[in-house]
């Protein structure tokens, strides 16, 4: 084994499981209002639309302030800002026990997201400073599985957190806000300590691991295309960064879509959309089946992409794949077909993300990385607002889910079929 390859190894033992730790608590408190919701939404008097506009307009306060947080993420480096992004947002998350009115609720949720602004697209900036591109699908799918895993632990724990209401005088949802959200105050602080922005600050890497590792990243950053973009003005300016950013637009309409109606979807499905005897738990222990399908399919397709090469096809075919299964999720009946059809979504939907980001890096470089990545994610993450709300307006108008799961399954689809207009050449990562 090279030295690369040994640091390589290590830093894939050593760094990946801490942000992967990071990335559940952060899409933990995104996506636990629709546990949540199961109490709230009665207690509170939310309709469909009230509740949808709530939980998608994190994504308006995320996408406000995505570039301007990256911007100064690149400036001040990655672990004083990742700090600063988990503890203030852990306050907010934590805060949203207090929600009383449709008001307040829209007012925390926007708070959140702008206090979270700039956190993944962080970590993926930051993991550009570690892994070569070819070893990038990999990592970045191994660092992403978070979203899957969240959704596996996150469904059980709220599902349990639910069933304290009353407590303490507290309602469950409240229990389930306030637990959720103060350990990332904890891990903020840790990661001002524990978080390496680039090989030279890893006390577990040798010096000669620390320097074989610098070489070969700084070898590939001057041996890149010409047509990589490396300053802010050129990654904004840029068609292939804004044309990804359309594709990606895709991904959060289905993954929000999915994370923030999934236990309202299988309850309908088991007849019980809410409260009591053991039901939320029952329900939060069903929706981790999807996640848990998804989390396999998603190391497997980024590794599979790694060792090929390729990275348009294997976007297109899950997008296509997960959009079918999310139309189906819609028209068979029983629980049993429904977890099966909303499993294959979700693994259609998680085996994009690996591919897609390392497509997505592979000709940004420098600062412009860190801009690009945040204009991808940012305008992506419109999504995020869009796909909830189509679910909440047409469950609300039709009393069913069936049309809008049709409308984010084909959303998700044309996605994949974007994705085959990005040149050929831009695949060649190597």
């Amino acid at each position: 084994m090279t030295i690369v390859a040994t640091a390589l190894a290590k830093a894939r033992r050593r760094l990946l499981p801490f942000l992967f730790l990071l990335y559940v608590v952060s899409y933990l408190d995104r996506i636990n209002v629709g546990f949540a919701a199961l109490q709230m939404n009665a207690a509170l008097g939310f309709s469909s639309v009230t509740y949808s506009l709530g939980a998608g307009i994190f994504f308006l306060g995320y996408t406000l302030l995505e570039i301007p947080s990256n911007i100064v993420l690149a400036r001040v480096g990655a672990r004083l800002w990742i700090a600063r992004i988990m503890i203030t947002w852990g306050l907010v998350s934590a805060g949203m026990m207090f929600v009383r009115s449709a008001p307040a609720f829209y007012v925390l949720r926007f708070l959140l997201g702008a206090a979270e602004a700039g956190f993944f697209p962080g970590i993926i900036y930051c993991l550009t400073r570690w892994f070569p591109r070819r070893e990038r699908a990999r990592a970045i799918a191994g660092f992403m599985t978070a979203v899957v895993i969240a959704g596996v632990i996150g469904g059980p724990i709220s599902g349990a957190l639910l069933t304290l209401d009353g407590a303490g005088g507290l309602a469950g949802w409240q229990w389930l806000f306030v637990v959720e959200g103060l350990p990332a105050v904890v891990l903020g602080v840790i990661v001002l300590r524990a978080l390496p922005e680039q090989p030279s600050e890893a006390r577990w890497l040798t010096r000669a691991e620390q320097e074989a590792l610098t070489a070969r990243l700084m070898e590939e950053a001057e041996a890149a295309s010409a047509s990589t973009v490396h300053s802010i003005r050129g990654a904004l300016a840029s068609p292939r960064v804004w044309l990804l950013a359309a594709v990606y637009f895709t991904i959060p309409v289905a993954l929000y879509a999915m994370g923030f109606w999934m236990p309202q979807i299988i309850g309908a499905a088991t007849g019980n959309i809410s409260g009591g005897d053991g039901t939320d738990f029952r329900i939060g222990v069903l929706s981790a089946i999807p996640y848990a399908v998804a989390a396999v399919g998603m190391v497997v397709i980024g590794r599979n992409s790694d060792r090929t090469g390729e990275r348009r096809w294997h976007i297109a075919l899950s997008a296509i794949a997960g959009g079918a299964a999310f139309a189906a999720a819609g028209v068979v009946h029983g629980i049993v077909p429904s977890i099966a059809a909303l499993s294959i979504a979700m693994l259609g939907l998680a085996s994009m993300l690996g591919p897609f980001w390392a497509f997505a890096t592979s000709f940004i470089g420098g600062i412009g990385a860190a801009v690009g990545i945040a204009v991808v994610n940012s305008v992506g993450n419109v999504g995020g607002f869009v796909g909830p709300n189509i679910i909440g307006y047409v469950q609300q108008t039709t009393n069913s889910f069936r049309a809008g799961l049709a409308i984010v399954g084909a959303i998700l689809a044309a996605g994949g079929l974007l994705v085959l207009c990005v040149r050929r050449e831009q695949d060649a990562d190597a």
